[in-house]
């Protein structure tokens, strides 16, 4: 399943903690993107491809020239501003705007926000808060789980052990993210987040014992709150007859809101320790992106020295 959202700024100032300085009487802003605007330009009368529908926020610079205007040309520049049906304009630094700055976005139903932080460090909070709640996600049954640095998706069928290949992991030293639900959200870049639902963070369950608090078991550092994804690990049960391959050559990619990841099948049958394998599917991927692939080498050399026998 996948789905956008749109957030209220009622429901943003609430989790930013921010000051209310004038807020709409009955009715609330929504936005659906994290693109923000700082409107030095449309302050000194220039509106034209003015991005309304963003979130403003004005700092240092914006608000130092409009502290220099006459109270009059205050009052006009403020009113016109204003006049656009923006979501809400935050004043960064902890700089006080004036009563009238407050009551020219009464007047036209408009939030004023103050925030104390810098206004870089404000823009990057705001930023990084908006792309977790905008962005698409997906629900999988799959375990998360990051192994030295790697983020690593396990899936496969009901009962074939990825719950217990990862109990593994984790006894070696790695950590969970998720069992059995994984909530993924795609961010603007591309990158894909994968996290556990509140109400099974930490938690897994192996079949026989039940449920296992696996941050009480094995301490803090057994548990992550979120990983990027950046493989696939494939879990099936051994097919006989079925084509598996031996030296890695043919990568195999899976999709996940468009955005293909590296994509391991490993079959399934007694006497393989799946997590001593996940584990080495993981360093040979981070070798692959500091560009030395094994496969592809073993291969060059083949056919280099296949060619020079024929040409004997």
């Amino acid at each position: 399943m996948e789905w956008k959202k749109d957030i209220s700024v009622r429901r943003m100032v609430k989790d930013l903690g921010v000051e209310i300085m004038a807020e709409p009487k009955d009715r609330d802003y929504f936005v659906d993107n994290s693109d923000i605007n700082r409107p030095g330009i449309q302050l000194a009368g220039f509106y034209e491809h003015f991005p309304r529908e963003r979130i403003q926020v004005m700092g240092k610079v914006e608000f130092a020239y409009l502290m220099s205007l006459s109270e009059r040309t205050q009052r006009e520049v403020l009113d016109k501003f204003f006049s656009y049906e923006i979501p809400a304009l935050f004043v960064t630094r902890g700089m006080r705007p004036t009563s009238l700055f407050v009551e020219s976005a009464k007047t036209n139903n408009r939030y004023l926000l103050c925030s104390e932080l810098p206004t870089t460090m404000f823009i990057n909070k705001l930023v990084t808060y908006m792309n977790q709640i905008i962005a698409p996600k997906e629900v999988m049954h799959a375990v998360l789980v990051d192994v030295d640095g790697i983020g690593i998706l396990i899936k496969g069928a009901s009962g074939v052990g990825k719950s217990e290949t990862a109990l593994e992991l984790i006894r070696r030293g790695h950590r969970l993210i998720a069992d059995d639900v994984v909530e993924i959200k795609k961010l603007e870049d591309g990158v894909l987040v994968g996290q556990a639902p509140k109400l099974t963070k930490n938690l897994m369950e192996i079949r026989g014992i039940g449920l296992l608090d696996i941050q009480k078991l094995f301490g803090m550092g057994a548990v992550k709150s979120s990983k990027v994804i950046d493989m696939v690990v494939y879990l099936e049960n051994w097919q006989e007859g079925k084509y598996y391959d031996r030296l890695g050559i043919d990568t195999e990619y899976e999709k996940i809101f468009d955005v293909p990841l590296e994509k391991n099948v490993v079959p399934v049958r007694p006497g393989r320790n799946l997590a001593i394998i996940i584990e080495i599917a993981a360093r040979n991927f981070r070798q692959k992106m500091l560009g030395y692939n094994v496969a592809q080498e073993f291969n060059d050399k083949l056919f280099k020295k296949t060619s020079k026998e024929e040409g004997m």
